[in-house]
C-alpha cells in the first residue's frame, strides 16, 4: 500500500480550510493556526466544504508537530509570514518545499529570511475562492485552477501531482512571475477598493466609478509588470480583472475582512508592492499610491474607534 504523503498547512483560514479538505482525500494532513478556538474546532468537527461530508485531519497547537512534513503549505497574510515560519528554521527536511499561494508579492523574500537561502520555494497563484462560514468550514461557488513553479521544476511537479491527486485542478509553470503578477493586478483592483468601499467584489463593475478605479488601478500594475519585461498572462488588464471578479461575485476582499476584524491588511504587499516596483521601473503609480494612503487611513481611524 502506498504512503500517503504527509502534508503541513500553516493557517487555517479559508483557503487553508479549503485546501486542507481536499488534501485529506490523499494525505495526511495536519493543520496550525495561532486562533487556538479555530484549531479546537477543527480537531472536534473536521474540515467541510459546502454540504460536503467533513474530512478528519491532524491538528497542531506547536510548529514542531509540523517538522516531519513532506510538503509545507503557507496560508497566512503576507504580513504573518516571517512569524509563522521562524519556529520551523533549521527544524524541517532541506528537502521539504514551503509552498506559497498568498496574496501580493514578495512573501519569497519572507520565506528565506525565516527559513535560510536555500530551502526549496514553490511559488504559485490560485483563482480558488472560498468564505469561511465557522470555524474549520467554508463555502465555495465554483471550481478555479492553480499553478505552481520554482527553481526546481521536480518539485513543482510533485506538488502539482498532490494536488491534482486531492481533486483539485494544478499545473505547473516553467516562469511563475507572469502568473505572479498576473494575479497581482486583480488583487489591486478588487481587494483594497472592495475593502474601502465594505462591498462584495462583484459590485465593482457594476459601479461606473468603482469600475474607473478599479481598472486604472490594473493598467497601473500591469504597465509596471510591462517595465519590469514580465508577460503577463492576458493581454487586457480589465477583461482579466472581471473575469477573476466573476469566479468570486459574492465574495468579499480578505482585505475587507482584515479591516473589521483589526489585523494588519495585506495592502504593502499588493497596491504597495505595485508602487514600489514602479518607483524602481520609472512607472507613475498615483492610483495604487492613493489606494494605499486610503487603506491605512481607514485602518488607523477603525483603531481608533475600538481603542475608544
Amino acid at each position: 500500500m502506498e504512503q500517503r504523503p504527509k502534508v503541513g498547512i500553516v493557517g487555517a483560514g479559508a483557503m487553508g480550510t479549503l485546501f486542507g479538505f481536499h488534501l485529506a482525500q490523499t494525505c495526511d494532513v495536519t493543520m496550525l493556526d495561532a486562533n487556538i478556538a479555530t484549531i479546537a474546532a477543527i480537531e472536534h468537527k473536521g474540515l467541510a466544504v459546502n454540504d460536503q461530508a467533513p474530512r478528519r485531519v491532524s491538528v497542531a497547537r506547536r510548529a514542531a508537530e509540523l517538522y516531519g512534513s513532506q510538503i509545507l503549505f503557507l496560508f497566512v497574510k503576507a504580513v504573518d509570514t516571517l512569524g509563522a515560519l521562524r519556529p520551523f528554521a533549521g527544524e524541517l527536511d532541506p528537502v521539504t518545499p514551503i509552498v506559497s499561494l498568498q496574496n501580493g508579492v514578495g512573501n519569497e523574500d519572507a520565506i528565506r529570511t525565516a527559513l535560510g537561502g536555500a530551502v526549496p520555494i514553490i511559488l504559485g497563484i490560485t483563482t480558488e475562492s472560498a468564505v469561511t462560514t465557522a470555524p474549520g468550514i467554508v463555502h465555495t461557488s465554483g471550481r478555479g485552477n492553480t499553478v505552481v513553479g520554482s527553481a526546481s521544476p521536480s518539485a513543482s511537479r510533485t506538488v502539482a501531482e498532490v494536488l491534482t491527486a486531492s481533486g483539485l485542478q494544478a499545473a505547473v509553470a516553467y516562469d511563475i512571475r507572469p502568473h505572479l503578477w498576473g494575479k497581482l493586478v486583480a488583487n489591486c483592483a478588487i481587494n483594497a477598493l472592495s475593502a474601502i468601499l465594505d462591498c462584495d467584489a462583484g459590485v465593482i463593475p457594476k459601479d461606473a466609478n468603482a469600475a474607473h478605479l478599479a481598472e486604472a488601478l490594473a493598467d497601473e500594475a500591469a504597465a509596471v509588470a510591462a517595465a519590469m519585461k514580465i508577460n503577463l498572462p492576458f493581454v487586457n488588464p480589465w477583461q482579466y480583472v472581471t473575469d477573476v471578479i466573476a469566479v468570486g461575485a459574492d465574495a468579499r476582499s480578505s482585505m475587507a475582512f482584515d479591516l473589521a476584524s483589526g489585523h494588519p491588511s495585506e495592502i504593502d504587499h499588493i497596491n504597495g508592492a505595485v508602487v514600489a516596483f514602479g518607483r524602481r521601473v520609472g512607472v507613475p503609480t498615483p492610483y495604487n499610491d492613493a489606494m494605499v494612503r486610503l487603506v491605512k487611513s481607514k485602518q488607523a481611524l477603525l483603531d481608533l474607534r475600538r481603542q475608544a
